[in-house]
């Protein structure tokens, strides 16, 4: 455990710019904390140790923000960044040297039961308010844009961006018309909406040609 927490510490200072010193990181740094409260956490469900593990979780979530399930399973180097609004939930995989940022969610889809949880692999970079839901598999090196909603499993070495989230990159090379664009992130209910308003549209020009056509009888 003890060599886990020395990895987390050291990915602060790999991945955080603003991080200038160990003090600071140890005191100031929510994600820090709340991974601390569960590797302690972890360690004490893996022995069998009762009611304490959940405690320790929940305490965290009250003081940082952020809620790890103690039976969440996180690699080395992982590093939450900023990290309010965090959630890990109970069957999650967490792989090596991974990256979240603030109000990522990995979460299941309902009330099924096993592996309800996203497996997520190495070296990957989810960002803000990104949900990735069910017991999906993210595979290594995948980046995840902001405000993603992933409902499907990710193949390496891919980018993916949208609601729900597709991907617009992969093995290095650009899917065709796909665009990465924050700013104008996909809306597929506002979508909806336009085709909508475009069929009454054209309903009502039909209606008007057929009361101008000339009538038999």
């Amino acid at each position: 455990m003890l060599k886990a927490i020395k990895e987390d510490l050291k990915a602060v200072f790999d991945r955080d710019p603003a991080a200038t010193s160990r003090v600071e990181v140890i005191l100031t740094y929510a994600g820090v904390h709340a991974l601390l409260a569960y590797r302690v956490a972890h360690w004490l469900r893996h022995h069998h140790v009762p009611f304490f593990p959940r405690l320790i979780s929940q305490l965290a979530r009250w003081l940082t923000g952020i809620e790890i399930h103690p039976g969440a399973t996180i690699g080395r180097g992982f590093f939450i960044d900023h990290g309010m609004g965090v959630v890990i939930g109970e069957t999650a995989e967490i792989g090596d040297y991974v990256t979240l940022f603030q109000g990522v969610t990995l979460g299941g889809t309902g009330k099924e039961r096993g592996k309800r949880h996203p497996t997520i692999g190495n070296h990957v970079v989810v960002g803000a308010g990104a949900k990735i839901l069910g017991g999906i598999r993210v595979g290594d090196n995948v980046k995840i844009g902001a405000n993603s909603v992933v409902l499907k499993s990710v193949p390496p070495n891919s980018t993916v961006i949208g609601v729900p989230a597709r991907v617009i990159k992969t093995e290095g090379g650009r899917v065709p018309d796909a665009t990465m664009d924050h700013v104008n992130m996909p809306d597929p209910i506002a979508d909806r909406f336009a085709s909508l308003e475009q069929e009454i549209i054209d309903l009502r020009k039909k209606l008007e040609n057929q009361d101008r056509e000339p009538r038999l009888f």
